[in-house]
């Protein structure tokens, strides 16, 4: 297979982004459940990480938001529908086993809306992201597709560990798996990173004193990483 062009080559990336947007974000919430049980605006510390204000009236507010509200572009189904807008404009690279995992996903976020027991009935939503990311290796053939939507995946979760601080050990095996996937991708491909950021990444993260006292720095780096945009859907 040829080179892939640049607008596919970023609808790639930002698949890998917004599926792990999804999936990490709802990791959170999960974790954030537990502690809201007993803590009026127990979420407020998880907002501070990504720069929010508290504009919400409780922990059942807030979670409706941040699990339902599409208007609401930090929100776990604002993430999924990316991911699935991107899948169907790339059906034919993902192949439609792969994008059904998407819509099963999106189909388990509705009902979960109406549920009686939200926490419950979001628990399938773990295997079913897994069970996408299986298909994605099982059914990519293409090295350079496969891996420009990993290195969207990576990305995203490097970002988000960081905003929400995350041990250095975590941190760094991810900026690791981010430097392996890069190097994977073939040298011909229009899609390539930048390599001051890359390089400013790589002294941040060399070592946990590093890490700790630059972390905004590694996150803003991490930003200018690739220069090109999301394409429009």
């Amino acid at each position: 297979m040829g080179t892939i062009s640049l607008e596919h080559s970023n609808r790639l990336y930002w698949l890998g982004r917004y599926t792990e947007r999804f999936f990490t974000t709802l990791k959170a919430l999960g974790d954030l459940y537990d502690k809201m049980l007993d803590t009026q605006h127990g979420y407020t510390d998880y907002l501070g990480c990504f720069g929010l204000a508290d504009t919400y009236a409780d922990n059942a507010a807030f979670l409706r938001s941040f699990l339902f509200d599409n208007a609401n572009s930090n929100s776990a189904v604002y993430s999924l529908e990316r991911a699935y807008d991107n899948g169907i404009v790339l059906r034919e690279e993902i192949s439609t086993t792969s994008l059904s995992f998407l819509q099963m996903a999106k189909d388990t976020l509705e009902k979960a809306q109406n549920s009686t027991n939200i926490r419950l009935s979001l628990l399938p939503l773990e295997d079913i992201l897994y069970a996408f990311w299986g298909c994605i290796n099982e059914h990519i053939y293409d090295d350079e597709i496969r891996n420009i939507i990993y290195i969207g995946k990576t990305v995203e979760r490097l970002d988000l560990y960081m905003r929400m601080k995350y041990p250095y050990p975590i941190v760094e095996k991810e900026f690791i798996r981010l430097l392996k996937n890069l190097n994977r991708v073939p040298r011909s491909t229009p899609f390539r990173y930048q390599t001051k950021p890359l390089s400013d990444l790589v002294e941040i993260l060399g070592t946990e004193a590093d890490y700790d006292r630059e972390s905004k720095r590694a996150i803003s780096s991490l930003s200018r990483l690739f220069e090109a945009g999301e394409v429009s859907v």
